[in-house]
């Protein structure tokens, strides 16, 4: 019998309401899949994970004291921050490099890969969510990615970035503090667009007005223990500062940029 667990709880003080998500933590596939016909450098790669994150974000939550769920599966497999009905859900070509493992696929392996990995990782969300909000406050969900120094040609200038669909109440302010030392670039929706329908802030924070944002950080800057180490020293203080503001813990729902929510 296989053992591969599609998530993992890093358990915290729930009465903090503060949640950790990272979505892309891990590069890992369960060893029935081998590497997907993928050479293994394929996964060192953002393809496969974000760099850098899994450690960054065990150091935030220990730091601070909170609760964290960590993907760890990769999302060659199935990607965690994709609705169930986004055509790119299992990528067929990812960054130019073709998957053989995925493409041609069966209706049934779509669906086994949704039941024993993508749904299992939002229980674990949804679960984690609930229990920090028992208090009746709204949790502050914040949502850890990294993204790649280089898209083609173009040298990207952030060093990180906010991203959020139309809830600007932790926007605004972790912009300003990011901003405020004055020593790195942050991009605001850049680079990418943070409204994507069905996503897991779309699905676990816009639909029920949870207050959250996504923060990319650049994979280069986080890329061994001494840059883990110095943005989680950066972004730990930035992030109980929002925690302190009880805005943040209002639950408010915000029309979403994608379009209407799906009927209940």
């Amino acid at each position: 019998m296989q053992n591969f667990q599609s998530f993992e709880i890093i358990d915290g003080n729930y009465d903090t309401g503060m949640v950790l998500l990272a979505d892309h933590a891990m590069n890992r596939l369960p060893s029935k899949y081998g590497s997907l016909g993928l050479p293994d450098s394929a996964f060192l790669r953002h393809i496969a994970f974000d760099i850098g994150v899994e450690g960054l974000t065990r150091r935030l939550a220990a730091m601070l004291g909170v609760p964290a769920v960590l993907g760890c599966f990769s999302r060659l497999l199935i990607d965690p921050n994709r609705g169930e009905d986004d055509p790119t859900l299992i990528m067929k070509i990812s960054d130019g490099a073709i998957i053989p493992g995925n493409h041609p696929i069966t209706d049934e392996e779509w669906q086994a890969r949704l039941d024993t990995y993508h749904r299992p990782y939002h229980r674990a969300v949804e679960q984690t969510i609930a229990k920090a909000s028992t208090s009746g406050r709204a949790p502050l969900v914040l949502s850890i990615h990294s993204f790649t120094p280089y898209w083609k040609d173009f040298a990207r200038p952030w060093h990180a970035a906010v991203l959020w669909d139309s809830d600007d109440r932790p926007v605004l302010p972790l912009l300003s503090m990011l901003r405020e030392p004055g020593d790195i670039v942050v991009g605001d929706n850049e680079p990418y667009d943070g409204a994507l329908k069905g996503d897991t802030m779309y699905r676990h924070c816009m639909i029920p007005g949870i207050p959250h944002t996504l923060l990319e950080v650049r994979q280069d800057l986080i890329g061994d223990d001494a840059g883990m180490d110095a943005w989680a020293k950066r972004l730990a203080p930035i992030f109980t500062s929002l925690n302190a503001d009880p805005k943040l813990h209002e639950y408010r729902i915000f029309p979403s940029r994608t379009g209407p929510y799906p009927a209940v």
